[in-house]
């Protein structure tokens, strides 16, 4: 079942399509055995897909995402995250018409902490409930890490 989740989750994310993510287990049950080399060590990294619409138009400034990463995220995950400007687009499913928005991608190393999914939970309660958003795109994966 996990491994159907996912290839449905790494799909949803080629696509660039934001939907909303059941909640996950506790993180540190999912870390994968890898097999990393030299000085990488083994992770789990969080992509966040976080829509900029409010309704049809941009909602969601440079300034208020600006406040929001220094209020939410940076206190949250001191350690460092990458934010990168993309392109989302889900399927609206009152008229199944593709609705294409600006995105913020966040991508976390995560610290393996037990309190690692809380972080993430309490990030996108704060961005739905700041900004109107019915969901926050989040994706959790092992990777081979090295600073």
């Amino acid at each position: 079942m996990q491994i159907v989740r996912a290839v449905r989750v790494a799909f949803v994310a080629a696509l660039g399509i934001v939907m909303p993510v059941a909640p996950q287990p506790e993180l540190g049950a999912q870390t994968a055995a890898l097999s990393c080399s030299g000085a990488q060590r083994s992770k789990q990294v969080a992509e966040l897909l976080f829509g900029r619409n409010i309704g049809r138009n941009l909602g969601v400034s440079e300034a208020a995402w600006a406040h929001f990463v220094a209020r939410e995220l940076t206190p949250r995950f001191p350690d460092g995250l990458t934010v990168t400007d993309a392109t989302g687009q889900w399927r609206n499913l009152t008229g199944g018409a593709p609705v294409r928005e600006a995105t913020k991608q966040v991508e976390i190393v995560l610290p393996g902490n037990a309190d690692d999914q809380a972080r993430l939970d309490a990030v996108v309660k704060a961005y739905k409930r700041e900004f109107h958003q019915h969901s926050v795109g989040v994706i959790v994966r092992p990777a081979c890490v090295s600073f």
